[in-house]
């Protein structure tokens, strides 16, 4: 019994923080906001300047006829995951700083972004990418042409289930950390994550690249692997292409439904799985 009405007091104890309201599935009246478009730009410079930098950095090694030339492996992991600390950084309060469909995607199951910027998001993430790419191309045009353009591909010696679960299980590591590091019940209670968030998110992808890029070159970010696509834009390029979606998708809808439905128990709450009067 004690037990009990010790469990319905926490339960009265006021939250000592606030969840924003879920977003409006469509709100077309984002449409009349300056902020709504700034967001957009921010989202596809942030993009275009993400593949800008890290595919140069993997075309820089592929470049490198001397085995210790180039910035090797751990330095590409570094380039991405640097990258998105940075660019995570100067966005996040402007347009939260996502620079990936698959986040965007997490976040729009998870009711923090409306369907409608979503979608723009995922279009001008692509765009950038696209951008940032050819960027590349241009700059470096006769490399980029004879070392693959930066293009994602199933590496041989794997299969391609094995690149599906590498990408569904690395894209949960990454929306998982943006989903822990942004949680307003953890920011509340400590002041430093707001200011610290870009920095666990950058070292998830950073991570993610050390273990994925023997296996497909690491996507977890369809804008990503679509730019890198479109601009090279041959070869087996586009055979195992759909890869580069299913998977990130896939894993930033099991990442949500972890942290939303598990961790914060929405659905417990929300069907009133917990006993919260003792005498029922």
């Amino acid at each position: 019994m004690s037990k009990e009405v010790t469990v319905d007091a926490e339960q009265h104890v006021a939250k000592d923080y606030t969840d924003p309201p879920p977003a409006p599935l469509l709100d077309l009246g984002e449409l009349r906001l300056w902020s709504f478009y700034r967001a957009l730009i921010a989202e596809f410079i942030a993009t275009l300047l993400f593949l800008y930098v890290t595919v140069a950095t993997v075309i820089g090694h592929l470049k490198q006829t001397e085995a210790c030339g180039g910035v090797g492996v751990l330095g590409i992991a570094w380039a991405f995951g640097g990258m998105i600390f940075v660019l995570v950084y100067c966005t996040a309060g402007i347009s939260g700083g996502h620079i990936n469909p698959a986040v965007t995607f997490g976040l729009f199951l998870a009711r923090k972004v409306s369907l409608l910027r979503a979608f723009l998001y995922m279009v001008v993430q692509c765009l950038g990418a696209i951008c940032g790419v050819g960027l590349v191309k241009a700059f470096m045009k006769s490399p980029y042409n004879s070392l693959g353009g930066g293009a994602n591909v199933v590496n041989p010696g794997y299969s391609k289930g094995t690149a599906l679960g590498a990408e569904i299980i690395g894209t949960f590591v990454l929306v998982y950390t943006v989903f822990s590091a942004t949680d307003p019940k953890r920011s509340a209670r400590d002041c430093h994550v707001p200011v610290l968030a870009p920095l666990p998110i950058g070292f998830a992808v950073f991570m993610v690249h050390l273990a994925t890029i023997p296996i497909t070159g690491t996507g977890i970010n369809p804008a990503r692997s679509f730019g890198a696509a479109v601009i090279i834009n041959r070869g087996n390029v586009w055979d195992d292409h759909w890869i580069f979606w299913v998977g990130p998708f896939v894993g930033a809808l099991a990442a949500a439904a972890y942290h939303q439905y598990i961790l914060r128990a929405a659905a417990l709450k929300a069907l009133g799985s917990f006993r919260s009067n003792p005498r029922n």
